[in-house]
């Protein structure tokens, strides 16, 4: 065979492996479940403390073990939105987050850092854009999961300036609620390969 023969059919033959090896990368699927995951919130003021949840609508999220590649959507429904005192839920719904106008609150990640194990817990910070109130926000949030052949589950703790990002503040009476609302979310579901 000559040189040039033999070196483009060695190349063909690395470009078919490479194809090959990128084709057998699995991406691995999280299917979050409703009845498994919520969203926990909590405000302070100098006086107390308010905490409530928000439901989860749905949510999917695929990565690639082998980048830092994410993607999918997590959507929790803002309207399900409860503190355990109705007018003060009213208040939040009306005049804050304006569930009727905007009923989602969403979370949509395109790449994270750090190694996710196959099996156990693994942490890593999970970038992408946080929508609330008719606006989308880039954020960074550190995520303990734990993985299992066919089944995870996550906890995930940040904070959102919602003041900053344009929504009014609360008043109960004469308090003013604080500025930020500390968001924790425990989430569940089923994994596949």
């Amino acid at each position: 065979m000559r040189p040039n023969r033999r070196n483009l059919l060695l190349t063909l033959l690395a470009i078919v492996a490479a194809c090959s090896a990128a084709a057998s990368a699995q991406l691995v699927t999280l299917h979050l479940d409703p009845a498994q995951t919520v969203a926990n919130f909590t405000v302070t003021d100098p006086i107390h403390t308010v905490h409530g949840t928000f439901a989860l609508k749905r949510g999917e999220i695929r990565f690639d073990p082998a980048s830092d590649k994410a993607e999918g959507e997590i959507v929790f429904d803002a309207t399900s939105g409860k503190s355990g005192n109705d007018s003060r839920d009213h208040k939040m719904h009306k005049d804050v987050i304006e569930s009727a106008k905007y009923p989602e609150i969403t979370f949509k990640p395109d790449r994270y850092e750090g190694k996710v194990a196959e099996q156990g817990t693994s942490t890593v910070q999970v970038h992408g854009m946080f929508g609330i109130h008719g606006a989308e926000h880039e954020m960074t949030i550190p995520v303990d999961v734990t993985l299992a052949p066919d089944k995870w589950n996550a906890d995930a703790k940040f904070v959102v300036p919602y003041a900053k990002w344009g929504m009014p503040r609360p008043r109960v009476v004469f308090v003013v609620l604080g500025e930020e609302v500390d968001i924790e979310i425990k989430a569940a579901g089923t994994a596949s390969r």
